[in-house]
This record gives structure tokens, sequence and C-alpha cells, in this order.
């Protein structure tokens, strides 16, 4: 026992004098002094006792190091807090640039995209079948004409930016690089995030253009493209978010989303590419539902398991390449119509629960999103949320504040060891895109969804306002509306596009993008050709349509 302790004492000055010390001359820590609002001081990190060290050293470690189960920066919040990032995006692309503007304003560190439904699949909004959808989910974007307008008085050399795009995820990024090239702006200066997961679109979202296959090599095409010219750039942002929201258990959701990143590994490998030259800019999107500690140990199991995949099942060498980097949204679903008041609490808990859990951007829901997109001052409510966690409430003084806590260590042992399980299932059914065409992910969420619903109707699970503690008192919350003259500005705008552009050169493109697909080759630079030429959307997804084809699933019953 003397010499666990002893080797700890002399692992923890390692540490000390290696990976921190990196980290603070690279980024020092915000303040000299952290202590409690009693003036208690609060120490940079806690460490076992003495009964504890040998797992500890084994399993937990410390921050900043394998298996990055205590974070993946050595001072975490100590030295930057999360990135707020809120969701935005509604109507035109006027209303939307606003939106930004007034949450930059607020205190706001990032931007996040959200697009509408013809948008999500590849439709222009003057297509027939994106009739009356027009702007309800997201913003509309067509054209680079309405990119350009959603960034206008924005510089995208001076905020990060998500966007919430996946079958048309190369179209979209394309038509947001050309604007920061109107702008001036290199392609190696821009940050940001694409969402870009198609599989878990088969399995959870369902907002899929085309059959799995050609669907990933589009992935992989924006991830060799990224790693080339967009250094900062993260090509890929693994979802487990939409699997939660279709009904999924925390273990489901972890799994799920790991061995679709196991999925986008192998086949960038596949594709010539080099380990560690594309894997540190992978990135993941948890979701943050109810289950306070499960959800820390959720997101503390799976930087340990990632560290484990990349470095045992991958030999990824670069400790970058180890790192699980995530983004979490609260969870939408567990939001209510009923007494939408309440959906503050829930979310407060959950964007804690995401904190504790080291997330690296955080974007929390507006209370009314159960009854309409977000209002103004729902939205504003929503980042004071966190920025009363970063400010108030004492949590980011210390790395992993929960970590050595018997419930928190054995939540997270037995997570891990559920996704292992279910990931061993996927490689014998021959990995991801295999288990999707035999329906396994699906019916997995599917089941467990079901069990959900029958504990909410049977009462066994009681949801505040719905089958308990219920009132009769009518919804007072006011509900955004939108500039019933947007659809008209962007219809438009796009017949603008269509006329003023030059015809002939727009079809070249469209032409040698679809021969480069039918090539096998990488699709970025036509793409970004065709978004020069004021291509639309709904243009370059038939292009490659007329390529790739069309997807209809089998549905689970």
């Amino acid at each position: 026992m003397q010499d666990d302790r002893e080797r700890l004492a002399a692992d923890r000055a390692r540490w000390e004098k290696t990976t921190l010390a990196k980290s603070l001359e690279r980024l020092p820590e915000r303040r000299s002094e952290f202590t409690t609002i009693s003036g208690v001081q609060t120490q940079r990190l806690y460490e076992p006792g003495a009964d504890e060290v040998a797992a500890y050293q084994r399993e937990i470690g410390f921050p900043g190091e394998y298996p990055f189960t205590r974070g993946v920066h050595p001072t975490m919040y100590r030295g930057r807090l999360w990135t707020m990032r809120l969701f935005a995006g509604f109507g035109a692309a006027e209303e939307t640039n606003e939106r930004f503007k007034y949450l930059l304003s607020h205190g706001e560190s990032g931007l996040s995209v959200a697009f509408d439904m013809p948008t999500l699949y590849g439709l222009d909004t003057d297509d027939p079948q994106a009739l009356g959808e027009f702007g309800k989910c997201g913003v509309a974007v067509s054209s680079l004409a309405d990119m350009e307008i959603l960034f206008d008085g924005i510089r995208l050399d001076e905020v990060t930016t998500s966007m919430t795009i996946n079958g048309p995820a190369a179209i979209i990024w394309a038509m947001y690089l050309v604007t920061a090239e109107k702008q001036g702006i290199p392609f190696g200066e821009l940050g940001g995030t694409l969402q870009n997961d198609i599989l878990k679109e088969y399995t959870a979202q369902k907002e899929f253009l085309f059959p799995p296959e050609p669907a990933l090599k589009l992935v992989i095409d924006t991830i060799e493209f990224g790693s080339r010219h967009l250094p900062k750039w993260n090509t890929v942002s693994i979802s487990g978010y939409h699997i939660r929201e279709a009904g999924s258990t925390a273990a489901q959701e972890l799994a799920f989303t790991l061995a679709d990143g196991i999925a986008y590994v192998q086949a960038s490998l596949d594709c010539g590419l080099a380990l560690d030259d594309f894997a540190p800019r992978l990135s993941f999107f948890f979701n943050a539902h109810s289950d306070f500690f499960e959800e820390i140990a959720k997101y503390r199991a799976a930087r340990r398991l990632w560290a484990k995949i990349m470095r045992e099942r991958f030999g990824a060498k670069d400790p970058s390449s180890w790192m699980l980097r995530f983004h979490t949204q609260t969870a939408g679903c567990s939001l209510t119509a009923q007494q939408p008041e309440n959906n503050v609490v829930r979310v407060a808990l959950q964007a804690l629960a995401a904190v504790l859990g080291g997330t690296q951007s955080l974007h929390t829901n507006s209370m009314d999103e159960a009854l309409a997109l977000p209002s103004a001052s729902a939205v504003r409510v929503a980042l004071r949320t966190q920025q009363i966690i970063a400010n108030e409430s004492g949590v980011t003084n210390t790395v992993d504040p929960l970590g050595g806590s018997y419930f928190v260590e054995a939540l997270t042992d037995e997570l891990e060891r559920q996704a292992r399980e279910y990931i061993e299932r996927i490689d014998r059914l021959g990995g991801m895109v295999a288990a999707i065409g035999v329906n396994y992910p699906q019916q997995e969420i599917a089941e467990a969804s079901f069990r959900y619903q029958q504990e909410v109707e049977s009462g066994e699970r009681i949801v505040v306002g719905v089958n308990g503690f219920t009132t009769d008192e009518p919804v007072q919350v006011p509900l955004l509306r939108m500039d019933p003259e947007g659809e008209r500005r962007q219809l438009a705008r796009l017949a603008e596009v269509r006329r003023r552009r030059d015809r002939a050169q727009a079809e070249r493109c469209l032409r040698a993008l679809s021969k480069a697909a039918a090539a096998g080759e990488n699709v970025m630079p036509y793409l970004l050709d065709a978004v020069r030429a004021y291509c639309t959307l709904g243009e370059m997804t038939q292009a490659l349509r007329e390529v790739y084809g069309s997807y209809m699933e089998v549905p689970v019953l």
C-alpha cells in the first residue's frame, strides 16, 4: 500500500511537470486562486484514498492524459470555460442573422445553425416537396446568396460555427467556405464543426438522402478535405444526441455513437488517410438527459472507452487522437408543453450534468421549445442558465469534482461495460453499416423507447406536469412569431439567383460534379466550384442523386 501511495505521488509530480506545465504555458488558469463562496480554497485536483490508489492509476488517471476519464484538458474550466453555443435558426436568413447577433451581444461564445426541413433534405425552398415547411425548424438556405446573408456582419474567423446538417452537409459546408472566401478569410483560419454524421440518420433521425455506402463516402470526402485544408475544423460531429432523442438508453446512445465513430475511422483508413492526420479533429455530440448521475457517468465512460478504442484497436500514436471532445445539448425530448416553466429547472440540471461530465461546448434548450421555436427572451434565459453555472455555482473550480464518488465510478464502469457489449455485437454483424442493414440498432432503440413510454403511461415513471402534479391552468408563455414576408423574400432571392448567374457555367459545374461522383473522386472541390457559380442546394443534391440513387428504409415494426 505504501508503494502504491509513493507511485501515485511520483506520478502526480510527473503530471505536474509535463502535461500540466505545458497546458498552463499555453492556457493559464483564469484566476490565481479558486475558492468557495465562503473563502475555502479549492484545489485543482482531488485524488483517492490510499486503498483506492491502484484502481485510480489504472482506470481513472490524471486529466489531460490517457484514458481521459477525468477530462481531456489538465485544468478543464479553470483555464477556459466551455463554449456557450445556443442552437439558432428560423425563417429566412435575415431573421436568423439578427438572432445570431443578439446572442453574441449577450455573451454567447460560438454560433450553432439550425436548418429548416427542406434544407435538411437537400431541397430548394421553391421545390413542391418543400411546400409549407419554410423556416419552421430552422433557417432556409438554398444557395450561396442565403449563406452570405446568414453571416452578414459576422467575421467567420472571429467565431466558431457549428452546423447541424447531415445528408447535404458537404454542400452546405461548401457554401460556408465560399462565404468565408468572399470575406477574404483563408480556409485554414476557420474553426467550427460540421455535424455530418450520416450513419445515425439511418438509426434515429431519418433525414437521409442517399444509400448508406455513398453517403458514407461523402463524409469521408469532407474528412479528407478538412484534414488537408482546415486544421481547426471538426469535419464530423458523431452524434448520440439524436439516438437518445429517438428513445435509446444511455448505454445505447454511448455504444451506437462510438460504433458510428469506429465506422468513420475505418472508412477513412480504407481510403488511405493517415490516422493521426484526421483523428484529432473527430468530435462528438451527446444528449444531456434527466438522470443526473447517469449522464455524468456516460460522458466519463465515453472518453475512456474512445481512448482505448483509438489506442488499442486502431493503434493511434498521437495522444490527441485518443481524446474524445464533445458538445452537449440538453434533452429536447424531456421538455413538456405542460407547465413549460418547469423546463427551466430540467435544463439547468441537465446542463449541470454536462459540465460535471466535462463537456467542451454546451447548448441549453429554451423553456418554450415544446410549443414553438424559442423566443428571444426564452433563449436569453437558456444562455443565462449556462452563465450562472459557470460564474456562480463553483463547479468550475476543480477538475472532475465527482471523480472518486463510489456511485459515479461504479456507473462509469457499468456504462462502459454495456457499451462494449453492444460494440462487440455490432462487430460480429460486420460493422455499423451492416448492422443498420439488418435493423439491429433501430430495433434496440425502438424497444427502449417503447419501454420508457410504457413506464410513463403506467405511472411507474413520473414526469412532472404530465402524469403527476398536473394543473388545469392554461399555458401563458409568449411564443415566437416569424415574419410572414420571409418566405416571399426567400423565393424572390432564389429566382434572382437563377436569373443573374451564368447559366452555362452553372450547368458545367453540375456536370463536373456528377462526373466526379461517378468516378469516385473527392467531390469537395467540385462542390466549391458549383457554389461559386451559384448552383442551388437542390441542383447539387440532384446531381449527386443521379449517381448515388435514393434510399428507402425498411421500417421497424
